[in-house]
């Protein structure tokens, strides 16, 4: 593994963690506002979104065989819950979107350079 490829796996790894706790957060949010029906989707996809993160981190840590195909999966999950996030005007959606749209891009140069 070169050096540009680590540093591009460590950022990656970071944006995966920023993107889990920015995710866990707006479904809090949300899930305590009084608008929780509104906001369904919201948490749904945040919530998948975290989850896809927090494993997706996990595969890159032990640089498994299949951290690329991971990455590729975890960019689909975070373009949806950032569409979703952004269609909000509270804070924590909007900070959970721009999040989701860092580890959307990094996870896809990740899975680009595995092919």
């Amino acid at each position: 593994m070169t050096a540009t490829h680590e540093s591009q796996l460590e950022t990656c790894i970071q944006n995966c963690l920023d993107c889990l706790r920015d995710c866990e957060n707006c479904a809090t949010a949300c899930l305590d506002s009084d608008m929780v029906q509104m906001m369904a989707e919201c948490i749904k996809l945040c919530r998948d979104c975290a989850d896809t993160c927090a494993l997706c981190a996990r595969f890159m840590s032990r640089k498994s065989a299949l951290h690329g195909q991971m990455c590729g999966v975890c960019a689909e999950a975070c373009d949806r819950c950032a569409a979703e996030c952004e269609k909000h005007d509270h804070e924590h959606c909007q900070r959970c979107a721009a999040s989701c749209r860092r580890c959307a891009e990094s996870c896809r140069q990740m899975a680009t350079a595995m092919r």
